[in-house]
């Protein structure tokens, strides 16, 4: 009970890089295929201006940040974003729907109940190691 107690509690809890970002409502979503891309959120606040420019796991190839465009024929892609800006103090999130981190080429499924980790870094130098929950495949976010 401790130790379910305690996890929770850190899961819950923001993660911190430094002093300088904040990272909260992390979360991936489970994936059905490992050859098919999946799909992971989070919020970053930064005390400073800043832009997050890289983001790697060990369990897939490539991951960029996307975001959802719709064009003028109303038909909605998505479009990577090299440098993801954060203004000083401005909650930036990525959420289902919306801008999102896109795992491509994993090496194996990401499966419900288990940890996804992820290694963020910013224009600043400063670079953080974090481990966000897989929740379910119809999951919209770590509230439910």
């Amino acid at each position: 009970m401790k130790i379910t107690t305690l996890a929770t509690a850190l899961t819950l809890w923001p993660f911190f890089a430094s002093a300088d970002v904040t990272i909260s409502d992390g979360w991936a979503r489970a994936s059905i295929l490992a050859s098919r891309p999946a799909a992971a959120y989070l919020t970053l606040t930064s005390n400073q201006s800043d832009q997050l420019v890289a983001i790697t796991t060990p369990i897939a190839g490539n991951v960029t940040i996307h975001a959802v465009e719709t064009g003028g024929d109303d038909v909605s892609r998505m479009v990577e974003v090299v440098a993801l800006d954060l203004p000083s103090g401005e909650p930036v999130t990525l959420a289902p729907g919306s801008m999102h981190l896109m795992l491509i080429g994993l090496s194996e499924k990401l499966e419900e109940g288990t940890d996804l980790p992820l290694i963020l870094t910013f224009a600043s130098g400063a670079r953080m190691e974090i481990s966000v929950p897989v929740l379910g495949p119809g999951a919209m976010g770590p509230q439910e």
